[in-house]
């Protein structure tokens, strides 16, 4: 769907909040180890990321309540999946936008120009 404009200030908001959900680092972490294992319970994504299951299961309610992970609970376990593979379309096109900044400023370095860096 294309991008109305001008952008009205809800969609604005709603972009922005979907920005703030997706931009932790934890988070893109998590949803990194999601898209590449499949369903995993949170004792597994908290131990790759060396982190508490305390910790992580509040970054995956954030998640889960902005719609971007599922959540099935199985006994006493709880385990995600990603439910929304847009995330990762917004981590690929900013890690390509940095990857070319990083271009462009060691361009400049060689070229003995820091001008403007």
């Amino acid at each position: 769907m294309p991008l109305p404009r001008p952008i009205p200030d809800p969609l604005g908001e709603l972009i922005a909040r979907r920005l703030q959900v997706l931009g932790q680092p934890l988070r893109i972490r998590l949803i990194d180890q999601l898209e590449r294992h499949g369903e995993v319970s949170v004792q597994a994504l908290a131990d790759e990321a060396a982190v508490s299951v305390h910790n992580a299961s509040q970054h995956l309610g954030i998640l889960r309540e902005a719609g971007v992970v599922g959540r099935r609970q199985s006994g006493r376990t709880a385990y995600y999946k990603l439910a929304d593979t847009s995330a990762l379309t917004v981590y690929e096109l900013v890690s390509s936008s940095i990857s070319e900044q990083f271009r462009h400023i060691g361009r400049k370095l060689v070229q003995g120009d820091d001008a403007g860096l």
